[in-house]
């Protein structure tokens, strides 16, 4: 009797041991973790700044024209004999590019300033009207030099022929009239009298004026070298 109660004395503590189970017993383990949305900023995202880029550099040349070489030019002012004076301003473009060796060196607008040299307008005695100018510098973008060209003259048509005339004229209407007037003699001194008169008529008559105006291409040489600055990459 005293083993049999032993005996359930041990069944009773093991089925004890056995129960259901607590709801903390079911609990799960509590975890550690940081959202991603928590991280630093940057943390684990790094990125890298792109290097400025530096543009080439401009290389420049400077390369000689030589003496004698050919501009031709548009005038942007107007020039007359009898309305210019000496050293009134000119300017003009070019209208050709210069080359050197294949490359252009000048290029085709860059701009000519200069003056007026001569200034004649036609006179009574002197007779041809004559003008004429110079230029002095050039322009091509930001640079300028200075330059030695040849002039630009332009004389009016001379009018020899119809002075002859007009002297002719004059001598052998006045031969006529002396000789109604008073025979030989009278036609002597009326020849005299008219080729008088027919030469004041020439000194008393201007000759035609000449002009160059604006929008005409005008041609003149350099007369001594030149070295502009040329972009070359």
């Amino acid at each position: 009797m005293r083993r049999l109660s032993i005996v359930s004395l041990g069944v009773a503590l093991l089925v004890a041991s056995c129960g259901p189970s607590t709801p903390a017993d079911n609990a799960a383990p509590a975890t550690s973790s940081t959202p991603e949305s928590s991280a630093q900023p940057g943390a684990g995202a790094r990125q890298t700044a792109a290097a400025p880029v530096t543009p080439p550099r401009d290389v420049f040349r400077d390369i000689t024209i030589p003496s004698g070489t050919t501009l031709t030019l548009t005038l942007k002012t107007s020039v007359a004999s009898d309305s210019s004076r000496v050293e009134d301003a000119v300017t003009a473009e070019l209208k050709n590019a210069v080359t050197v060796d294949g490359r252009d060196v000048l290029p085709a607008g860059a701009t000519a300033a200069g003056v007026v040299t001569a200034a004649e307008g036609s006179g009574r005695v002197k007779g041809r009207a004559r003008v004429a100018l110079r230029f002095t510098s050039l322009r091509a973008g930001a640079d300028e030099y200075q330059v030695s060209t040849e002039a630009v003259s332009r004389m009016a048509e001379a009018t020899t022929g119809d002075d002859a005339k007009t002297r002719a004229l004059g001598a052998g209407a006045g031969a006529a009239l002396g000789a109604i007037l008073g025979g030989k003699k009278g036609a002597a001194q009326g020849a005299a009298v008219g080729g008088g008169a027919g030469t004041g008529v020439v000194l008393a008559t201007k000759g035609d004026e000449v002009s160059l105006d604006s929008g005409v291409d005008v041609t003149t040489r350099l007369t001594a070298p030149l070295t502009v600055r040329v972009k070359v990459n």
